[in-house]
């Protein structure tokens, strides 16, 4: 069937569940019984939107089975409540772990939900009492509330952004000595790891990462690969995407097909060599 034909439909994702994990994942299921690569990470690894992800891609060009533990926005926060996920990323040849955001964290300013870390669930007392003029109850998306905050007092924003890039550090390297073993740390993005924090507005995903943040975790995986997105795959946009139409705007947002060629590409050597 051709990208054409199925622009415009719904795209079947085939969601499944391993183990106790109360995640929904990619399918199609996977069995566990034979050598297999895990891939964790957030909606890129996923795929949203794509219907041969880079993890799929990878999965028929390599003589191992390829499994998707890409979880829609989500944060370190969702690996590490589901025990059942990390043992079976230690079971496996190689785990991939996708560089993911740090807003979408838990930390001494705001709580986001277990699962679905995108969603903000409430603001601490000190969050409260830094900013005492934001009413916290008309928020329910961590981007939207760090979108005011930096727009409405640049200064104290600041201050949550160092905590969260804090708990990013501390909570990425927990999870990577949970899982152990070999692994390879995953950069995907139309942009290079920058060496400072931006001074206006959020930044670009994943949000508020940055190379001195990446090198810090270099001693403890096999390898780190980074994929900056080429001019050319961007401006493919959402060519052989398959979205409804009222999806075209979020598609947008997300990594075009092209973009997951380059990152199983980017990939492939590398997981070859370790597994």
């Amino acid at each position: 069937m051709s990208y054409e034909k199925m622009s415009g439909t719904e795209l079947n994702y085939e969601p499944c569940q391993y183990g106790e994990s109360r995640l929904l994942f990619r399918g199609p299921q996977k069995a566990l019984d034979e050598p297999f690569v895990a891939f964790l990470g957030g909606t890129e690894t996923y795929g949203k939107f794509v219907p041969q992800p880079f993890v799929s891609l990878l999965d028929e060009a390599l003589p191992i089975n390829c499994v998707n533990f890409g979880y829609v926005n989500a944060g370190i926060d969702a690996f590490l409540a589901e025990p059942s996920v990390l043992h079976i990323a230690q079971q496996s040849k190689v785990t991939v772990v996708q560089v993911m955001g740090a807003q979408n964290m838990s930390n001494r300013y705001y709580k986001v939900h277990p699962r679905r870390n995108d969603r903000f669930i409430g603001a601490s007392n000190m969050m409260q009492m830094v900013f005492n003029e934001i009413d916290f109850s008309e928020f329910h998306f961590t981007r939207h509330m760090l979108g005011t905050l930096c727009a409405r007092a640049p200064d104290r924003y600041a201050m949550v952004r160092d905590e969260l890039r804090m708990a990013w550090s501390a909570r990425m390297k927990l999870l990577l000595n949970t899982i152990g073993g070999k692994i390879v740390l995953l950069w995907v993005a139309d942009h290079a790891p920058e060496t400072a924090m931006g001074t206006s507005g959020l930044g670009p995903d994943p949000l508020f990462v940055d190379r001195l943040m990446i090198e810090e975790l270099r001693p403890m995986v096999d390898d780190v690969v980074e994929v900056v997105v080429s001019e050319d795959a961007q401006a493919q946009g959402i060519t052989g995407m398959q979205c409804t139409d009222m999806e075209r705007v979020a598609a947008q947002r997300m990594l075009g097909v092209a973009a997951h060629q380059e990152a199983a590409d980017a990939l492939r050597k590398p997981l070859a060599k370790l597994t």
